[in-house]
């Protein structure tokens, strides 16, 4: 493993945990996946099909929401 990637599961910015769950329950939804924010995080039922969707779409997402943030911050300087 190459040195300084493994994070031990500790998050990088823990203040994001909250947003992050937000995004995955909130595309669940658009994706007309039956798991609601509360449910402990067991999606036991859900296909991996599905639960890879969700997580497909949270990447495009937030890789979206930094080409977005990297395209403000150059026309700002």
């Amino acid at each position: 493993m190459a040195r300084g990637s493994d994070t031990s599961g500790r998050q990088l910015v823990p203040a994001a945990h909250k947003a992050l769950d937000d995004m995955k329950y909130e595309i669940a939804a658009e994706l007309g996946i039956p798991v609601y924010q509360g449910s402990e995080d067991y999606w036991g039922e859900i296909s991996s099909r599905d639960c890879g969707a969700v997580g497909g779409r949270m990447v495009r997402r937030l890789v979206q929401m930094a080409q977005e943030a990297m395209i403000r911050g150059q026309q700002l300087s």
